[in-house]
């Protein structure tokens, strides 16, 4: 999900082409050489992290890189000590997903210096040597508001689900802080959220109290489904899905199935593909195993996706998803005639 820089696509090559492109029979200039790479994790709550790991699994296979997935599931002090195994083992790069710039910087220094080549995504680590691989959180939750005023007007009452210190989440709530100073007459009358599992049921069980406290909320602005998972539960047990309506970010089967549902509240969503975002980290990370250049701010621009979409043309998951949205599909994201693609999403 996360870090706080700019919104501009910082991609090294601009355009789109299938992933599945003339590339996927190259050659891997890493085949037999038994480079391994470490995938360290904080956040694997929700699908989002599951389809991204999905594509880290792809693309290193493509590239022949032996892979090594640490799941520290939202312990940022077992992420911690994940990341210092991964560094004594001496892999040959690391990918950081998710986490806390305190609780990884010193480390992330100490594997730069030991010559382990790092990646981050959607984590900060204060290090110009890591590139950091975004989503472009900006743009997602800009384009999550704008459809919120397209469909509700500009003045209601808004419920947000925020819990500060990660980075996309941070990013977000930049954008939803100019979006209420651009719309006085939208209210943020409640702000709630927590990370502890399971996230859906701890951050209904906080709804649930909110709705009943504020019965004049007709919005929520959810940036992260595992927050409008939980909204959707609270609304839907209170009986409020005709008055309520959710806005969200990411995706994922379970989160289209939600939508999909009859008179669901949660009419659209703003997202990357995950596995791309997956694919995306590894690539940067054996570019800088081969000694290539890579930007410090790589980002992904994201697609905006209705209720009404999903339903019009009958996407039922994401592999529906991936083959009716083309931009949702595709992208030449540091692509090189060298890196062999994976064959199949």
């Amino acid at each position: 999900m996360k870090t706080l820089k700019t919104i501009a696509l910082c991609a090294a090559i601009t355009g789109t082409i299938s992933t599945t492109s003339a590339y996927a029979d190259t050659p891997s200039p890493f085949e037999g050489q038994n480079m391994k790479i470490a995938h360290v994790r904080y956040l694997s709550q929700g699908d989002f992290p599951e389809l991204y790991l999905k594509g880290v699994k792809r693309q290193a296979e493509a590239l022949g890189l032996k892979l090594d997935v640490y799941d520290a599931r939202q312990d940022a002090a077992l992420q911690r000590n994940q990341l210092e195994q991964a560094i004594m083992k001496g892999y040959d790069g690391i990918v950081l997903q998710h986490g806390f710039t305190d609780s990884i910087k010193d480390l992330a220094d100490l594997a730069v210096k030991n010559g382990i080549k790092v990646v981050a995504f959607d984590v900060n680590a204060g290090n110009p040597k890591i590139p950091q691989i975004n989503q472009d959180d900006h743009l997602i939750a800009r384009l999550s508001l704008e459809q919120a005023v397209k469909e509700n007007g500009e003045e209601w009452k808004a419920a947000y689900v925020y819990t500060p210190g990660i980075p996309p989440l941070d990013r977000r709530d930049e954008v939803f802080t100019e979006f209420k100073a651009k719309y006085p007459n939208i209210v943020e009358v409640a702000r709630f959220g927590t990370m502890n599992n399971p996230i859906p049921n701890q951050v209904a069980d906080q709804a649930a109290a909110v709705f009943r406290a504020n019965p004049d909320i007709s919005v929520a602005f959810s940036p992260y489904d595992e927050f409008a998972k939980g909204i959707k539960i609270a609304v839907d047990e209170a009986g409020l899905s005709k008055k309520i309506r959710i806005y969200s970010a990411d995706i994922s089967n379970s989160d289209i199935q939600a939508m999909r549902e009859p008179n669901s509240a949660w009419v659209s969503t703003v997202a990357t593909n995950p596995s791309i975002m997956g694919e995306v980290s590894v690539r940067a990370l054996a570019m800088l195993i081969k000694g290539e250049p890579v930007d410090k701010q790589i980002t992904v621009p994201p697609v905006l996706i209705t209720q009404d979409m999903l339903n019009e043309q009958d996407i039922k998951n994401m592999d529906d998803l991936v083959n009716k949205i083309p931009s949702f599909s595709k992208s030449t994201v540091l692509v090189a005639d060298w890196i062999p693609m994976p064959k199949i999403h």
